[in-house]
């Protein structure tokens, strides 16, 4: 399976040993470290799934899931909360509950625990052979809408800033970035200008979302040279087909250079 799993923990209690031995013979690796970001921030790239326990956080402590979220958002990572009922509210005052995959209410035994990660691990596997699409947008509600139409078909990391985007790009690759022409502050084609003056980003596919359709806006997202456009009004269907037309088109188009030397 190869997957890691970062437990934060105030302390390694019972259904944290637990689980961590019962972990052992399911091939995925434990991490643990406490509730601070300095520690979080050396382990995150080596994790692929969070998971917090939040019982005995103080509030400064509680701070830290807001930094966990974040980097779950970013780097399209599971995140687990486990605690008791009013913890596991009060965390809800800190991050919106759609951040959070699951929540597990305590009582809970380390059986359950163990068979909800394994199957995550085995989605991340499934993912994995996934085309990854990374769309930038500072409309949170339109972010939220796009991620969830494509998460039903390729693995999704959404991000809501062009100086975001770069960051993520520091460390990853994705096979298409779908990006708001319209951004504020840094503008889609900024972004686009950074990306392509990068050696290590240049070859990456973009395809611009914009709002307007007229014919002065379409030729300026055009003069930019992208791989196409999307309108944000089109439906989840026309968007999913759209997107599977340019895959299956790079697909012929590697092929055919491969064929022709």
């Amino acid at each position: 399976m190869g997957c890691r799993l970062l437990i934060v923990c105030h302390e390694k209690t019972f259904l944290v040993d637990s689980l961590v031995k019962g972990l052992e013979s399911t091939g995925i690796e434990p991490l643990l470290c406490g509730p601070d970001v300095r520690d979080i921030d050396v382990l995150k790239d080596l994790s692929d799934i969070i998971l917090v326990f939040v019982d005995d956080f103080t509030s400064e402590e509680m701070k830290v899931l807001v930094y966990v979220k974040d980097v779950c958002v970013d780097d399209g990572k599971p995140l687990y909360l486990v605690g008791y009922r009013d913890m596991l509210d009060h965390a809800g005052e800190l991050i919106p509950p759609e951040y959070v995959d699951k929540e597990f209410a305590r009582p809970i035994d380390a059986k359950k625990l163990i068979s909800a990660l394994t199957f995550e691990a085995d989605q991340l596997s499934f993912r994995a052979l996934q085309k990854s699409i990374m769309i930038v947008d500072d409309d949170l509600t339109y972010l939220k809408i796009i991620r969830k139409q494509l998460s039903t078909k390729y693995h999704v990391v959404a991000v809501k800033s062009g100086m975001q985007a770069i960051k993520h790009l520091a460390t990853h690759t994705p096979d298409l970035i779908l990006m708001d022409y319209d951004m504020p502050i840094t503008t889609g084609s900024k972004v686009m200008e950074m990306i392509r003056s990068e050696p290590d980003t240049e070859n990456i596919p973009i395809i611009f979302l914009t709002g307007k359709a007229d014919r002065e806006t379409v030729m300026d997202v055009m003069g930019l040279n992208p791989q196409g456009y999307l309108l944000k009004d089109m439906s989840q269907e026309e968007i999913l087909e759209a997107i599977d037309k340019f895959f299956e088109s790079e697909k012929l188009r590697v092929k055919h250079r491969k064929y022709n030397g």
